[in-house]
């Protein structure tokens, strides 16, 4: 396929984004809060409380973690991507090789069809709602819910897929029309939810009792636990470690005309992944209060069905917010997919690709559990695609100062770059041991990986790279 044809689309899949093609403010923000005040939101606020997190450090706890991720996403990949206008695959196969990127590809694209697998189950749990169609997480990661959740799950999923596969311009064309009504559902949200509680006035915000209570609750059904000031710190930073710290927005932020494009992310960190969240956990501590049967399962365990719980709060309008906000998540996040698909086959389409990995979300929004555990998921996913980000920025800063070659397999012409592989999964490696076998708190891993992962690469590129004069490959 021609570079022409492959950029039939205006996506500049493989060359940088032309000045005619790139895009205003306006679109970042708007593609932000749609992306951050989404279906996540009702499933990760919830789990704040669940797992034990009092108010007071989640209040300060998720202001400074959001804080540290705006930041990062405006210095450490703003800069980048307008000096490059690559998207992330292409940049780095041609600093890591093509067949080292297929695999990264493979394993990227697959990572992120589960993160909109968990907001496509998000969207089908509101469907259901008034269908009377339970949201039931079974025992089993890998079991099923019933069969017509399941269903459910397929046509919400067909739908996102559709939306996404019509490229970057649909996406942030529909995020901008949702998220500013989806931002004032998720304030009325928090405001009824305190409301129903009867914490009305300072004394009773101050006092928290409707916060403990509703922890004490679900841990006499779920069993004890504890979430710390600093575990909400760095999860809020690094939940999107992928994006930032991996540098995946660089697909994301080639479009921008100006470097205040970067700022955009405060909108989802701020009203989504601060505001929203804090609203969502307080949708579940009202239930408790009002009607705790509704948030025990068959099991006998706290389960958070999100469409259940905005229904509750805000009726009809709650499960329509929770349908699109479960819809303005999956579609950037398939649209990426599609792009690491291509990734791995450069002669295929784009849409092609995003609708394969369409399918691949629908298939593991079937399973509930993955929602369920978005807790330890978006850590480990941040740890295992936000570690190669290193090699990004130690290749675009750090390489030539050093006296080494910058985007060495497109210079030698190698099919895999040694030295990003052992750095990229040797710290991977030994971070999802601990993670798995040790029950680490994955969002910890990410920035030692990362650090690890920058410290080898330049290491052993001095010890493997040929000077530039000898023009040899070592």
């Amino acid at each position: 396929m021609s570079e022409e044809n492959s950029n039939a689309g205006g996506e500049f899949e493989r060359e940088p984004v032309p000045e005619s093609a790139r895009m205003g403010n306006g679109k970042f923000w708007g593609m932000y809060a749609g992306e951050h005040a989404a279906g996540t939101e009702f499933m990760i606020g919830p789990l704040f409380l669940a797992a034990g997190a009092s108010l007071s450090d989640l209040l300060l706890g998720l202001l400074l973690g959001n804080l540290l991720a705006v930041l990062t996403w405006r210095f450490l990949v703003v800069p980048i991507a307008m000096a490059k206008r690559l998207t992330l695959y292409y940049q780095l196969e041609r600093i890591a090789g093509g067949s080292l990127v297929k695999f990264y590809n493979l394993v990227n694209g697959l990572l992120f069809c589960f993160l909109a697998g968990a907001m496509v189950t998000v969207s089908a749990s509101a469907v259901g709602v008034p269908f009377d169609i339970s949201f039931d997480v079974p025992e089993n990661f890998f079991g099923l819910s019933n069969p017509s959740f399941t269903l459910l799950v397929v046509i919400v999923g067909a739908v996102i897929t559709a939306v996404a596969a019509g490229g970057y311009e649909r996406v942030a064309r529909i995020a901008n029309i949702a998220a500013p009504w989806m931002i004032a559902v998720f304030a009325c949200c928090g405001i009824v939810s305190l409301s129903q509680m009867g914490a009305t006035n300072a004394s009773a915000l101050s006092e928290g009792r409707f916060w403990s209570d509703a922890i004490a609750f679900v841990q006499e059904k779920n069993g004890p636990g504890t979430f710390s000031f600093w575990q909400i710190v760095v999860f809020a930073w690094l939940c999107n470690g992928a994006m930032h710290f991996g540098m995946s927005d660089l697909t994301i932020f080639r479009f921008a005309k100006s470097k205040s494009s970067g700022w955009a992310p405060a909108i989802g960190m701020f009203l989504g992944h601060y505001m929203a969240w804090i609203a969502a956990a307080l949708l579940l501590a009202a239930l408790i209060k009002l009607q705790p049967e509704l948030v025990v399962g068959d099991d006998g365990k706290v389960t958070a069905n999100p469409g259940l719980l905005a229904y509750q709060a805000v009726g009809w309008t709650g499960i329509i917010c929770v349908v699109i906000a479960g819809w303005t998540t999956a579609n950037p996040t398939i649209y990426r997919a599609g792009l690491a698909f291509q990734g791995m086959f450069p002669r295929s389409s784009r849409t092609a690709m995003t609708l394969v990995a369409g399918v691949v979300a629908t298939i593991a929004g079937a399973f509930p559990n993955l929602s369920a555990q978005l807790l330890d998921f978006v850590g480990t996913y941040g740890t295992v695609l936000g570690t190669m980000g290193a090699v990004i920025f130690v290749d675009f800063y750090l390489i030539q100062k050093f006296g080494l070659r910058a985007e060495y397999a497109a210079v030698t012409g190698a099919r895999i770059n040694g030295a990003v592989l052992i750095a990229w999964v040797l710290p991977v490696a030994v971070a999802l041991y601990f993670i798995l076998a040790k029950g680490f708190f994955a969002a910890y891993a990410v920035i030692p990986c990362w650090f690890t992962c920058g410290v080898l690469y330049l290491l052993i590129s001095k010890l493997t790279q040929r000077s530039p004069a000898d023009g040899t490959i070592s």
